[in-house]
């Protein structure tokens, strides 16, 4: 998720204190998504899998930062569930319904936030329900590659753009494309902080983001949403759910990931 502020604000560097808050965070989100991928079965429903990651936030005194999160229209409504799950063309904002059964070939994307004594978790992951297609596999691989390359350049006195640009490549060299109007930002405090992390570089460098300098302590919410076919999308009358115009398969992976002196520590890891 992002929400786009009016005024770029600094991008924080996290305190000692902070980065274990977010490590506590990290690791509620990594128990979710573990638990729920052994869930994530043919004839279950998606909102049995919000139930199951609200019982285990409970578990450990945190909250979801999505359950009433607000929409990107003033009237619109506020996201009802814990957890996003997005299923084929859902790319993302996809919400748990007792009616959104999962079937034999599906593809799932579930999105997790954990919100743990003031700080955020954020991440991410697609699951095969039962035995998927050839071309679902490869979106499944290129995507958690992509997300790879891009964390790999998440150190200490790097640019933005040099994580930017691996990750485009690695997705379009596949015969993919990478979504252009949802993107990774900044993670900690809020959900969303500075800076927005776009999975492409516009080729007009007067619409590119800030090419920041990574520095200790600053936290990114890295996220490819991968397509195989066009990076258009269109939210659904939920006002919620994006989906790809042309009803291609999507796939999503994130973590929250800490830059540190000896290179990134991915906050969310789970295997």
């Amino acid at each position: 998720m992002l929400k786009k502020q009016d005024q770029p604000r600094p991008v924080e560097i996290k305190s000692r204190k902070e980065q274990d808050l977010m490590r506590a965070a990290g690791k509620i989100v990594a128990e979710i998504l573990s638990d729920l991928q052994e869930r994530a079965r043919p004839g279950v429903n998606t909102l049995e899998l919000d139930t199951r990651a609200r019982q285990i936030l409970s578990k450990y005194g945190a909250t979801s930062p999505f359950l009433g999160y607000p929409n990107a229209h003033p009237r619109g409504p506020k996201f009802p569930a814990s957890i996003c799950a997005s299923v084929n063309e859902e790319i993302v904002h996809g919400i748990p319904r007792k009616k959104r059964v999962l079937r034999e070939g599906d593809l799932l994307k579930i999105d997790v936030g954990a919100d743990y004594a003031g700080y955020i978790g954020d991440s991410a992951w697609t699951f095969a329900i039962g035995n998927v297609g050839p071309k679902a596999q490869d979106l499944m691989r290129v995507t958690e590659e992509s997300l790879r390359v891009g964390i790999e350049k998440a150190v200490a006195g790097g640019r933005l753009w040099d994580m930017i640009a691996p990750i485009q490549m690695c997705v379009e060299t596949h015969g993919f494309n990478v979504v252009r109007e949802y993107q990774g930002h900044g993670v900690g405090r809020d959900m969303h902080e500075e800076p927005s992390i776009p999975n492409f570089l516009d080729d007009e460098f007067d619409k590119r983001p800030s090419n920041i300098q990574f520095k200790p302590g600053m936290t990114f919410a890295i996220e490819p949403m991968v397509v195989t076919g066009t990076w258009e999308t269109r939210v659904l009358g939920d006002q919620w759910t994006v989906i790809t115009a042309d009803h291609g398969l999507a796939a999503h992976y994130e973590h929250t990931v800490l830059v540190t002196e000896n290179g990134p520590e991915i906050l969310t890891a789970w295997k």
